[in-house]
């Protein structure tokens, strides 16, 4: 008679816990190629993103404000199902993204406290190219 080795499995499902946060930040960084939303904690720590890509649009139309629009829409859904009302808007770079993004967040119901330009600014610029010669 052969004796069967029990072995004793446990499972340890490590289940995320649900957030819940009522103000948050919401960071719009719109370059001229796409624009991409990320909503975080007042810390500064990452609870739900999205970008133009990811809500659907390919190539050229990626840059475009009405994928701005509706890639903001798409990441401020979710983060209003943890409980999101109130943000700080921060918004970064060039693009054409920038004002449909703000809008959009704006329409959706959220509270708007301040919003915020962080576009970085050139000093003095890059080195301007060398002179022709013909």
């Amino acid at each position: 008679m052969a004796k069967q080795a029990r072995t004793a499995r446990r499972t340890t499902s490590s289940r995320r816990v649900k957030r819940q946060l009522s103000t948050g930040q919401v960071h719009v960084f719109a370059s001229f190629n796409n624009t991409i939303v990320t909503v975080t904690d007042l810390q500064g720590n990452t609870v739900c993103w999205g970008s133009s890509g990811t809500a659907g649009f390919k190539g050229s139309r990626k840059s475009t404000p009405f994928a701005a629009r509706m890639a903001t829409e798409q990441t401020i859904k979710v983060a209003q199902q943890m409980g999101l009302q109130e943000v700080e808007l921060f918004v970064k770079g060039p693009g054409p993204g920038r004002e449909a993004a703000i809008r959009a967040v704006q329409a959706i119901g959220l509270k708007v406290i301040r919003i915020t330009d962080l576009t970085p600014v050139p000093h003095n610029g890059c080195r301007p190219p060398k002179k022709r010669r013909v």
